[in-house]
């Protein structure tokens, strides 16, 4: 092999590596925009929950089921 097909063979492989990289660069701020989307339903699911509970203090969700259940 001589150096002009070696130049070409690694700047084909810069090129790949380059391309690879940009698409993993993608992946990652596609899952970092879902992660910030579900850490706030996360939160507005816990405020509901807590409300809920505010509202329904008489009951004890640690009871037995009634007997036909």
């Amino acid at each position: 092999m001589n150096h002009d097909e070696r130049i070409t063979e690694l700047e084909s492989r810069v090129a790949f590596q380059e391309d690879a990289l940009d698409k993993l660069n993608d992946v990652i701020s596609h899952q970092d925009k879902t992660i910030s989307e579900l850490k706030k339903l996360i939160t507005a699911f816990n405020q509901q929950l807590k409300t809920v509970g505010q509202e329904n203090q008489g009951i004890s969700f640690n009871d037995a089921p009634p007997p036909h259940y």
